[in-house]
């Protein structure tokens, strides 16, 4: 086995195509194709089942998937040893998160860990789900619901472990005087819209906007209510520009995932991000 071939097939077994891991490598698709056609080759198996929709992992590809990342983590080990560079850490967070809740992670982690660069990635959540799926980050933060990764409402990839660094409350507010409806909700996708839908359903009277700042702006002028994010509400609540309504929606997670076979690698990482 080669590291190239290892790294082509993480990225493909974290893409789902070939065409897909060949952007995240930079390479060409006939390059990452020939890369894992060799790794089968010297281990004697199939890694892959190639279908219509992808490349799907065989039994032999998931046993390696859960070993692969890590003798890649390993090397990488060896190679700071070597050449005395600094260890360096990939965090993603979903853009609203990125401003509002990242900053005291990466203040914990870069406390506890002063020997790590930290590299920072703001994305929305399918890209962001992807790139820890491939490798490309080594953890993220987003928002979620119950005790199970996607609870509020998104399928994750598989592999996936997690644990929760805090909350963030939720609040159903308006304006003084200004109207209780339409329900005014961010775009389909969007971690506040997904509670939404949760809490409320769909048959709510609703308006659609772009982001979580519009229906905050909106609902300042009257316009309808909206379930915001306590970091989305700034001094709104404390100056009366808006009031908040009786809603029994939930806190949501703020929770910090990672793909479960590269966790012996990124153990004390993780610690240092969640104390």
């Amino acid at each position: 086995m080669e590291l190239r071939q290892l790294r082509g097939f993480v990225a493909v077994a974290g893409s789902g195509t070939v065409t897909a891991a060949a952007n995240v490598l930079g390479l060409a698709p006939a390059s990452v194709s020939e890369q894992v056609r060799r790794l089968e080759r010297s281990l004697g198996v199939t890694l892959f089942e190639r279908t219509p929709q992808g490349m799907r992992l065989t039994e032999a590809g998931t046993a390696l998937l859960t070993r692969a990342q890590g003798l890649l983590d390993h090397a990488d080990e060896v190679r700071r040893a070597v050449t005395g560079r600094r260890g360096r850490v990939r965090i993603g967070a979903l853009e609203m998160l990125a401003a509002a809740k990242l900053p005291a992670v990466i203040r914990r982690l870069s406390e506890r860990r002063p020997d790590l660069d930290v590299d920072v990635h703001s994305l929305t959540r399918q890209p962001l789900l992807a790139e820890v799926a491939d490798g490309r980050l080594d953890a993220a933060l987003l928002l979620d619901w119950g005790p199970r990764v996607g609870g509020l409402g998104f399928t994750p990839p598989a592999d996936l472990d997690h644990f929760d660094v805090g909350e963030v409350k939720l609040s159903l507010v308006a304006a003084p005087g200004g109207d209780r409806e339409p329900l005014l909700v961010s775009a389909p996708g969007c971690s506040i819209r997904l509670a939404a839908d949760q809490a409320f359903g769909t048959d709510l009277p609703r308006r659609e906007l772009t982001s979580i700042a519009t229906a905050r702006e909106w609902s300042r002028q009257g316009l309808g209510s909206a379930l915001l994010p306590d970091f989305a509400l700034g001094s709104d609540l404390a100056s009366g520009a808006l009031v908040e309504l009786d809603c029994d929606a939930p806190a949501l997670a703020l929770r910090l995932i990672w793909l479960r076979s590269r966790e012996p690698a990124l153990r004390d990482v993780l610690y240092a991000m969640s104390t």
